[in-house]
């Protein structure tokens, strides 16, 4: 394999990433409800990352990214709807970094204050008319500062890839032969970092991203074969997971670990959001809630015996929450 095709992370990679990252985050759990499974036919377990320290799993390739960086870096700058952002802020604040973080205007508010909380300066912007691309990349020119991508970056990408060796690990000490691995997408971080995991640790397990119905740019990709956009008007309540396109170096990945995906609706969403606070007594974000969303809809395999699907944040507004209680449980 030559320079040009080789993958921008390998599981060496993700091992290195999860002792340097050890110190700093929670191993999260892997949880099942008896009822849920019974109803499926199938053994459900989920991983929980909305339990991990900032509410998501972004917390594992931001603390990668920032725990690399050289003593000689003291300010870093990212770009993101809120779980990100939360993720850089405390890595910089545990370094003492200082830390910009650019955000959407109409992102949670809980996110923002959550920014804010770790000693971040956040910018907000317009996300359907400005480009956050350009903007954290002027503010990290100007203030000479480490800019740190949500996905288009290795570390990241390895950091990310923890929940997947975490995963692994966890099956095995529950006696656990998972058929199917399920990971939410937006950019593709966390579905490269952990596809490249479980092809490695668990390789008799597909591996499948599931994405909001108008926004399964990935999904439309991997049956294309080449890089596919969202409709600019395209709309969805799963903030953390709206990204236009896959990215470059998270495709090239992708592209080759995945065996699918799944679009789902904001409706399901919501519904899933009540059926996991009802069975696993957990709060999920709506985009943290669309893997768990596909493994509850039946679009796995009828032969599926194990699956494991990712809630991957848990930054959920009240006022949202409550519409996914009103909305009510699938069971």
């Amino acid at each position: 394999m030559n320079d040009q095709t080789r993958p921008a992370i390998g599981i060496d990679d993700i091992h290195a990433a999860a002792t340097r990252i050890a110190p700093h985050i929670v191993r999260t759990p892997l949880v099942e409800s008896p009822r849920l499974n019974d109803w499926l036919g199938f053994r459900l377990l989920v991983k929980a990352e909305c339990l991990q320290h900032t509410g998501s799993f972004k917390l594992r390739g931001a603390t990668n990214t920032v725990m690399s960086l050289p003593e000689s870096i003291t300010d870093v700058v990212a770009y993101s709807s809120g779980n990100h952002a939360q993720a850089v802020a405390r890595a910089a604040s545990l370094r003492g970094m200082r830390a910009v973080i650019v955000m959407p205007e109409d992102a949670p508010a809980m996110k923002i204050e959550g920014t804010k909380s770790y000693g971040a300066e956040v910018v907000t912007y317009d996300r359907y008319n400005e480009s956050r691309e350009e903007i954290g990349g002027a503010i990290a020119a100007e203030r000479g500062a480490e800019l740190i991508p949500p996905f288009e970056d290795a570390r990241v990408m390895a950091g990310q890839g923890t929940v997947g060796l975490e995963i692994a690990r966890q099956c095995a000490e529950m006696g656990a032969a998972p058929d199917h691995v399920i990971s939410c997408c937006g950019g593709g971080g966390l579905i490269a970092g952990l596809s490249t995991a479980v092809r490695a640790e668990l390789p008799a397990a597909k591996i499948w991203a599931a994405e909001p119905a108008d926004f399964d740019d990935t999904v439309r990709s991997l049956a294309s074969g080449r890089i596919e956009t969202v409709d600019p008007a395209a709309r969805s309540i799963c903030d953390a997971v709206v990204t236009p396109a896959p990215g470059e170096m998270t495709f090239a990945i992708n592209r080759t670990t995945l065996s699918g995906g799944f679009g789902v609706s904001d409706d399901l969403v919501l519904r899933v959001m009540a059926t996991a606070f009802k069975h696993l007594k957990l709060v999920i974000e709506p985009g943290g809630a669309v893997a768990l969303a596909a493994a509850l809809d039946r679009r796995l395999p009828a032969d599926t015996g194990c699956a494991v699907a990712v809630a991957s944040g848990g930054n959920v507004d009240a006022e949202m929450f409550t519409r996914a209680l009103q909305a009510g449980p699938l069971v």
